[in-house]
C-alpha cells in the first residue's frame, strides 16, 4: 500500500509551533518537579500502550527487526520513568542557600540563594539509528521535559511517519496529564531544522547524528545574534586496545567478542568499535572467520548505505591497508540492498602517518585492525586520537596499563575495561559524550540522569523576600529536597533518594 507523503512544515507553521512552545515555557517550567513527574510517566504509559501501532511503522521505515525495536521502545519508556524519579528526588536542582552573615571572613555576606531553572524551549533533532530511544521521545526530549522545557522535535527523514505518530502520542499524553498547550510538537523538513536552530524563541538544541550535519547546525547556533547551547553527539571510532597479556590469556574470546560488537546492528551504533589494536603476531584466523560468517543485513536507509559504501571504498583502496574481509552489497528482488562486514589491517606506524584517512569514522559494519610492536606505539596511537565517546582496554590484572587508561580518559567520555562499548546503560552514573568530535560539549552527557543538566541554568537570588523566591529556596524547604545550607548538605526528614525506576 502506498504511504501518504508527509509535507515539510511551513515557515508560518514553524513560527506558530515555536511561539506556542515559548508561551508554554513559563507555566511548564513553574510546575513543581513533583508535578511534572506524573506527566513523564503518562508519556511512558502512552508509548507502551501504542507499541503495537508504532513498532510496525518503525520496522517499515528503519528496516530494523521487531525484537530490537520493542526493546528500544522499552528503553525509551524506562528513561522517561527514570527522569520522573529524578524529579521527585529534587537533588538535580542543586539548591544552595548561604544565609546572611555579618561575620563572614571576607566581609559581611548577604543572603544568597542559588538554584537551577529551565532554559526554555528546546529543539531536538532525532537520530536515524535509534528511531525510539534517540528520536522523538528519546533521551534529549525526556531530559528537556524533565527540566521543565517545552520541546520542538525536528523529525529525522529516515522515519518521518513514525516521528509524526510518536509525536501525537506524546502530545496527547502530556495534554491529558495537564501540561500546557505547546509543550511538545514535531516538525518536518531539513530547511525547517535550520530555521528551528535560528528561531529566536529556541533556547537550546539537542542533536544526535553525523559530524558534518551536527557541525553545520552548531555553527548556525553560534552565528545567531544570541548564540545558544548546542548539545551535539557527533562521531566516534571507539577504539579497543588489547595488551599482549590479554591476547595470551584469552585472545580467541576477545577476537570473537570484537566481531560481535562491531557488527552489532549492522555496525550502525554510535558506540561501534571501529579500531582494534593488537600486538604484532596475534593470530587473526578466529576474527577473520567470524567476520566472514556474518550474514549481509539491510542498513537503515539508502542515504546511510551510500555513505557507508563510499567510506569502505576509500578504506580498502588505501595503500597502507591489507584487506582481510571485503564486505559486499547484495540486492533482493525488491531492490533493497544488504551489506556484509568489511575488515582490514594496518600497522600502528602506518596509522600514525595517515591518521586523517585511517581514523575516519565509517558508519556501518567496517573495522580496522591495527598491529603494534611496542607499548610505546600503543600509547602513541592513544595520543593521536581525537575525542571519543568510548575507549576500551582489554588487559590482565598484572599488565601495567595505568598510563594508558589515564591517557584514554583524556580522550574519551567513557573508558571500559575488558568489555565492549556497544550498549549504553541508562543509569545515574552514565556519561555519553566526550571531547570533540564525539560531542560539541565535553561537559555534558546525552544519556543518564545528569543529561537534565544541559537544559537548566543557574540563577542566584540575593536578599530576595521569601514570597518572591522559588519554592526550592524558601525557608522550611516546602519541596522537601536535598539542599546545601551554609556549606552543609541537608536532607529532608525520611529522605530516601531518587527512585531508580521512577
Amino acid at each position: 500500500m502506498t504511504q501518504p507523503t508527509l509535507q515539510d512544515t511551513s515557515e508560518t507553521e514553524l513560527d506558530r509551533t515555536t511561539n506556542a512552545a515559548a508561551e508554554a515555557a513559563a507555566d511548564f517550567g513553574a510546575l513543581r518537579p513533583q508535578e511534572r513527574a506524573p506527566m513523564l510517566r503518562a508519556v511512558a504509559d502512552a508509548l507502551d500502550a501504542a507499541a503495537d501501532e508504532l513498532v510496525p511503522v518503525a520496522q517499515r521505515e528503519s528496516r530494523l527487526p521487531e525484537p530490537r525495536l520493542r526493546g528500544e521502545l522499552a528503553r525509551t519508556t524506562f528513561q522517561l520513568r527514570l527522569f520522573a524519579g529524578v524529579l521527585e528526588d529534587g537533588g538535580y536542582l542543586e539548591a544552595t542557600i548561604d544565609t546572611a552573615d555579618p561575620d563572614w571572613p571576607m566581609g559581611a555576606r548577604p543572603d544568597v540563594r542559588r538554584v537551577l531553572q529551565p532554559l526554555g524551549p528546546v529543539a531536538v533533532f532525532g537520530a536515524s539509528n535509534f528511531p525510539f530511544a534517540f528520536s522523538v521521545a528519546g533521551g534529549d526530549s525526556a531530559s528537556a521535559l524533565a527540566a521543565g522545557c517545552p520541546v520542538v522535535v525536528k523529525a529525522h527523514p529516515g522515519h518521518p511517519e513514525l516521528s509524526v505518530r510518536t509525536g501525537a502520542v506524546v502530545t496527547e499524553a502530556l495534554r491529558s496529564a495537564g501540561a500546557p498547550e505547546g509543550t511538545f510538537a514535531v516538525v518536518l523538513g531539513d530547511e525547517t531544522g535550520r530555521r528551528l536552530v535560528q528561531h529566536p524563541r529556541v533556547r537550546a538544541v539537542g542533536f544526535t547524528g553525523s559530524i558534518a550535519g551536527g557541525r553545520a547546525l552548531h555553527d548556525l547556533a553560534m552565528s545567531r545574534p544570541d548564540p545558544i547551547p548546542f548539545y551535539g553527539e557527533l562521531g566516534s571510532l571507539n577504539p579497543v586496545f588489547v595488551t599482549r597479556g590479554a591476547v595470551e590469556a584469552r585472545g580467541e574470546r576477545i577476537l570473537s567478542g570484537y566481531a560481535d560488537s562491531f557488527t552489532l546492528g549492522v555496525g550502525q551504533f554510535c558506540t561501534k568499535p571501529g579500531v582494534l589494536l593488537l600486538p604484532e603476531g596475534t593470530p587473526l584466523d578466529t576474527l577473520v572467520e567470524s567476520v566472514r560468517q556474518r550474514p549481509a543485513a539491510a542498513m537503515l536507509n539508502e542515504r546511510v548505505a551510500s555513505g557507508f559504501a563510499s567510506g569502505v571504498d576509500s578504506l580498502v583502496s588505501h595503500p597502507e591497508v591489507e584487506v582481510l574481509v571485503r564486505g559486499e552489497a547484495t540486492t533482493n528482488g525488491d531492490g533493497d540492498q544488504s551489506w556484509s562486514p568489511t575488515l582490514v589491517r594496518t600497522s600502528a606506524r602506518s596509522l600514525l602517518e595517515h591518521t586523517s584517512e585511517l581514523l575516519e569514522e565509517r558508519f556501518g559494519p567496517a573495522s580496522v585492525v591495527v598491529t603494534y610492536s611496542t607499548d610505546q606505539e600503543l600509547e602513541q596511537v592513544a595520543t593521536a586520537l581525537s575525542g571519543q565517546l568510548t575507549a576500551t582496554v582489554h588487559a590482565e590484572d598484572a599488565d601495567p596499563v595505568g598510563p594508558l587508561v589515564t591517557r584514554l580518559s583524556e580522550r574519551a567520555g567513557r573508558v571500559l575495561f575488558n568489555g565492549w562499548p556497544t550498549g549504553v546503560a541508562v543509569t545515574h552514573a552514565m556519561h555519553h559524550g566526550g571531547p570533540y568530535p564525539a560531542s560539541t560539549s565535553v561537559l555534558h552527557t546525552s544519556v543518564g540522569t545528569t543529561a537534565i543538566r544541559r537544559f537548566l541554568r543557574p540563577v542566584s537570588y540575593q536578599d530576595v523576600p521569601q514570597h518572591l523566591l522559588p519554592d526550592a529556596l524558601r525557608d522550611g524547604n516546602p519541596l522537601r529536597i536535598p539542599r546545601r545550607v551554609n556549606g552543609t548538605l541537608e536532607l529532608p526528614p525520611n529522605y530516601t533518594g531518587a527512585n531508580a525506576t521512577g
